[in-house]
């Protein structure tokens, strides 16, 4: 099972190696899809769980008692058709190419399950037709 989750650290648990004790302790793999950490200061991680749902509701208990925010919330991008100019900068900074122009038409094509919600694509906008649905 998957599950897609933002992780919160309080500022004196920044310097836990979260992902290690996930797979060492509860055999859950985490695929970070976007970080945010600084010492000394609140941390956020956007990471993929993978493991078995039991290990998976273990993992996610600990990591509630190490006092760790976790924000199942499923964001999703969003982007509106009627500001979209279909220039393509979106397209350069997607790692996972859930944004592509098409060929003949050169209009920007979204493929919503390639998709890992980096919002790289978000500041890039030049006409802020994309955001997130939260």
């Amino acid at each position: 099972m998957k599950k897609r989750v933002t992780l919160i650290f309080p500022k004196r648990s920044v310097h836990m190696p979260v992902t290690y004790r996930l797979a060492k302790d509860f055999n859950v793999a985490a695929n970070i899809i976007r970080a945010q950490v600084t010492p000394n200061q609140v941390g956020t991680l956007v990471v993929e769980l993978s493991g078995d749902i039991d290990q998976l509701d273990a993992a996610l208990d600990w990591m509630r008692s190490q006092d760790i925010g976790i924000s199942q919330a499923s964001r999703e991008i969003v982007i509106d058709e009627d500001l979209c100019v279909h220039c393509g900068l979106c397209t350069g900074v997607c790692p996972t190419e859930a944004l592509t122009l098409d060929p003949k038409t050169f209009r920007l094509n979204f493929t919503r399950s390639r998709c890992v919600v980096c919002e790289q694509c978000i500041p890039t906008c030049p006409v802020q037709a994309i955001s997130t649905n939260l």
